[in-house]
């Protein structure tokens, strides 16, 4: 029997059993997975695929929650057989002894997208890796930030997990002058910024967010204005997270629930930078010149 007459069986002799397992989900064994993949793209499409290794019983596997499309099997030699399920099918049953497979489906509903931000529910409790959009470079996963870089994928344990996140954002610049410096502040977002100031006495940025709920990323330059921050919403203190830090900037991810006025306080500001040097210098040309001085009267 050769491999496509061998997977129209097999696809034939999974249909008169989803009754079966739906009426009996405790009889088969979960199938054993090599891996699990979740892949999203840049439209907010889902797929997902299931590295299924080889067994000699019957083994049920369950689908990630959704509305599936485009279910297919795909055999050791990359042979490809579509499927077709009913709406209210959440698992199908393995035949035994066909070498490892792949299962693929698309996901329809899972990924919504709301003001711009994308967000995701997703519980399959078995290890899973996510790959996601190369455009996309800071994600909120449990409202904890997962800032990737080059990498574009992360792996989930147990897999429990919302996520959060916007992509390809404007990006809105501001200049700074400050005696004969120029100092140039980002910031990302869909929301409105406006009203922006840096206020040096006070060691503070301050700016408007006409939008709610939006994902607000800022790069400080720190010799404009030095870390440890503190971030007000008016005068509430909100969260914040400092995500990346690259010895001369600083991003800054937060997301205001409401508009209004955002207040980024630092600890440093210029020209207080300047004034640091000399006194160190000084303090090493004290230590240093006796020394020059003793070593040429000799």
């Amino acid at each position: 029997m050769n491999q496509k007459i061998f997977a129209s069986f097999l696809i034939l002799a999974l249909i008169p059993l989803f009754p079966q397992v739906n009426a009996q989900l405790d009889s088969f064994e979960e199938v054993i997975q090599e891996s699990i993949t979740v892949t999203i793209d840049f439209e907010g499409n889902v797929s997902v695929v299931h590295q299924i290794k080889d067994s000699d019983e019957p083994r049920q596997l369950n689908f990630v929650k959704g509305t599936i499309s485009n279910l297919k099997f795909i055999d050791q030699s990359g042979n490809e057989e579509l499927v077709e399920i009913s709406e209210e099918t959440d698992n199908m049953i393995i035949l035994p002894n066909q070498g490892k497979l792949s299962v693929q489906y698309d996901l329809e509903d899972l990924l919504i997208l709301k003001d711009n931000v994308w967000t995701l529910d997703f519980r399959y409790l078995q290890k899973t890796t996510f790959i996601v959009p190369e455009e996309l470079e800071l994600l909120y996963a449990n409202e904890l930030p997962v800032y990737f870089g080059e990498k574009k994928g992360f792996l989930c344990h147990g897999c429990q997990i919302h996520l959060e996140y916007s992509i390809n954002e404007p990006k809105n610049i501001k200049q700074v002058n400050w005696e004969d410096k120029e100092f140039l502040i980002e910031f990302r977002t869909f929301a409105e910024i406006e009203n922006f100031d840096f206020n040096q006495p006070v060691k503070k940025i301050s700016f408007e967010v006409n939008n709610n709920n939006q994902f607000v990323t800022t790069v400080i330059p720190l010799e404009l204005l030095w870390e440890p921050y503190t971030v007000f919403l008016d005068d509430e203190q909100i969260i914040f997270h400092e995500y990346l830090n690259n010895g001369t900037h600083a991003w800054l991810n937060m997301k205001p629930e409401n508009s209004g006025e955002v207040s980024i306080i630092g600890t440093t500001v210029i020209p207080e930078f300047p004034i640091i040097v000399p006194l160190a210098v000084g303090f090493l040309m004290i230590l240093v010149v006796p020394l020059i001085r003793k070593f040429n009267l000799r």
